[in-house]
């Protein structure tokens, strides 16, 4: 077993090692793109339903590691769960995306729930983590993850999705001190959450701070770079040698200096960002991960073998892990992927 650890390439590649051929997988790539999973979330019903059934949850992650033989699985669930075990409100409008009641004043921060009630509702996922490590191949990583402070906080107090995440900066400008206590008690709900999926088998954590890049300047540092050292460190010091991905999405120079600020071992890149530019400025520091666009999921063709492979040369001189820039979207074709990882595979 031993043996088999040290062999998986994505930990070799996240402990620093430069391998002639990337590990890949893609995120959200247990999704709508595949029928399989359409199948299966028909089967559950809704999406929370989904997020809460181990058995299926666990299906739906192992579903593209059969049909592609990534080197990573990731937990199946959502940012989101971490609001709800809170004590939000949670739902999901088709079509539209998810909606939870909002954190806008003092009292909608008091009836939060503390952190350690989180557990009551999130055991469903530890346990479908346990399921994915007696499950998965032996070759296999499994990721387990959480959303950031700062994006789960944006919608909290938006209760949805935003364009511009406008809520969560006025919130920040106009009431600093409950912006403040949400960012906290989401920090130490999100250290115990990881935590919790590591305990269960987890073998890598990912922070995914999504809307990182619409925080600016000095903002960026204290909500954006703060929060993720501080579960860096707490992650780190409960389990050493636990590996951890930070992927503060669209940071532009934000990611120059993100592994030394913040001890991740990986920091996930976007597309906006070039593959050149991501060697000479943040690969020196250590691992990276990324940064196909999505959209070649969408067209193929020889466009995505020549990107696919500029960007694995590019990065070819370090430790790289090969993934999107984003998540893969509803209306990418499956044999699209097949072609990616054929081009990294196969040169």
């Amino acid at each position: 077993m031993k043996d088999a650890v040290q062999s998986k390439t994505i930990l070799r590649a996240l402990a620093g090692e430069a391998l002639p051929t990337p590990p890949i997988w893609m995120m959200r790539q247990a999704g709508r793109y595949l029928p399989e999973y359409k199948a299966t979330r028909a089967q559950a019903g809704d999406f929370l339903s989904l997020c809460y059934n181990p058995e299926l949850a666990a299906e739906v992650t192992l579903q593209p590691i059969r049909r592609y033989g990534f080197d990573a699985a990731i937990l199946f669930a959502d940012i989101l769960l971490v609001p709800q075990a809170l004590g939000a409100d949670l739902w999901f409008v088709t079509g539209e995306g998810p909606r939870l009641s909002t954190i806008t004043q003092q009292s909608d921060f008091d009836a939060l729930k503390p952190v350690d009630a989180i557990h009551d509702t999130l055991n469903p996922i530890y346990e479908t983590v346990k399921i994915l490590r007696r499950e998965l191949p032996e070759e296999t990583t499994l990721i387990g993850f959480a959303g950031a402070p700062w994006t789960v906080a944006t919608y909290m107090i938006a209760g949805q999705g935003t364009p511009d995440q406008g809520p969560a900066h006025a919130l920040r400008e106009g009431n600093v001190e409950l912006f403040e206590a949400l960012l906290a008690r989401i920090t130490a709900a999100t250290i115990e959450y990881l935590s919790a999926q590591i305990e269960a088998g987890a073998e890598v954590v990912k922070i995914f701070d999504s809307w990182a890049g619409s925080l600016k300047g000095d903002a960026f540092e204290k909500y954006a770079v703060v929060p993720c050292a501080e579960i860096t460190a707490a992650i780190k010091a409960r389990h050493p040698g636990i590996p951890i991905i930070g992927f503060p999405r669209e940071a532009g120079d934000g990611y120059i200096g993100f592994h030394a600020k913040t001890g991740v071992d990986c920091v996930a890149l976007d597309n906006s960002v070039s593959a050149d530019w991501a060697a000479k400025h943040v690969q020196v520091d250590g691992c990276v991960q990324g940064n196909l666009a999505s959209s070649h999921m969408v067209t193929g063709g020889q466009a995505l073998v020549d990107e696919t492979r500029a960007i694995v040369k590019a990065l070819s001189g370090g430790p790289h892990i090969f993934n999107l820039g984003h998540g893969i979207t509803p209306d990418a074709d499956p044999e699209n992927v097949t072609l990616m990882i054929e081009t990294v595979r196969g040169g």
